[in-house]
């Protein structure tokens, strides 16, 4: 039996462009391995936010540092259009002509997970697809104070090798921070779930100045299913922040279930445990991204835009 039937009710057979109250939500640690910049505004300043220290300590605020959903989606969705890029050139198909922003192809499974915006009105066919997986604000574990670095760079001059004027500072977050992380999925297939834990695992580059820094691995270590969100980045970590000194399966384990009483539906909520988590982490890595499997993963797409086709002629009648 494989694991991931475990979490079959869950999921849907075939996407449908009216989402369903199915949710599965995979629970990371993020953790930064080289020097990583957060940051959105001009002022080159980490993104930052006061927050309560801990659920145990919420008298007392802190300042954290935000990884901001916007950055881990960007991140996320182009590593996998590259993967699906390379995965059917290997297998033999044409690679969908698909191009973050402007240019997305509206038939491929990257469009069908994070959405797509078509340019074209008026046309059933071109429809808008709505967005599937979903993110939130993360935030460091440790304080801003903890985790921050600032470096002065400066210009060198090419005829003698000397240091010029100071160009500017950079700051960024240092080695071995973890972000406490989140990722949603509504009604998804199994293979959409298969390609979203392997671009997880997959990808490793995220921030600004990425070519220079960045590097950041993503470690699974929960997946609860339910028919809505069960617990969001902000609580995950405030309780993980008070057993700091023990984050395991077990423990994020442990938060989940607290959290499965304050949920509309708790009768539908299951938290699995960490040795089944780690059964489905190393089943979808082993899962070979063949042509077959491809072709299942296009075709879910290509139907759900002639369902979304039809629906959109028979509102225009």
């Amino acid at each position: 039996m494989s694991k991931l039937d475990l979490l079959k009710p869950f999921m849907v057979a075939k996407p449908e462009p009216l989402i369903g109250a199915k949710t599965i939500q995979l629970i990371l640690m993020r953790e930064i391995l080289d020097y990583t910049v957060l940051r959105t505004e001009e002022t080159r300043e980490l993104n930052t936010v006061a927050t309560p220290l801990s659920v145990t300590e919420g008298d007392q605020t802190i300042v954290r540092v935000a990884f901001l959903a916007t950055k881990q989606k960007a991140a996320e969705s182009r590593q996998l259009e590259q993967l699906l890029r390379t995965a059917t050139s290997e297998a033999g198909m044409k690679p969908a002509e698909c191009y973050l922003k402007d240019s997305l192809c509206l038939q491929c499974p990257r469009c069908g997970l994070f959405g797509a915006t078509s340019v074209e009105s008026g046309k059933g066919d071109r429809a808008n697809i709505k967005h599937r997986v979903e993110y939130s604000t993360a935030f460091s574990l440790l304080t801003f104070a903890d985790i921050e670095s600032s470096t002065t760079f400066n210009a060198i001059n090419d005829a003698n090798q000397t240091t010029g004027q100071a160009l500017g500072s950079r700051y960024a977050v240092v080695p071995a921070t973890v972000f406490p992380s989140i990722v949603t999925l509504r009604s998804v297939t199994l293979n959409e779930l298969v390609l979203i834990i392997k671009t997880l695992l997959a990808c490793k580059s995220y921030g600004a100045e990425s070519r220079i820094g960045g590097d950041m691995r993503n470690s699974i270590f929960g997946i609860v299913g339910g028919w809505e969100e069960i617990i969001t980045p902000l609580e995950l970590t405030l309780e993980l922040y008070d057993q700091r000194t023990n984050i395991s399966g077990a423990t994020v384990k442990t938060i989940a279930e607290k959290y499965k009483p304050m949920t509309g539906n708790p009768d539908r909520v299951t938290v699995l445990p960490p040795e089944d988590v780690d059964a489905i982490v190393k089943e979808v890595a082993e899962t070979k991204l063949g042509k077959d499997f491809l072709e299942s993963a296009y075709n879910d797409v290509a139907e759900y835009r002639e369902v979304q086709a039809g629906r959109g002629r028979r509102r225009s009648r």
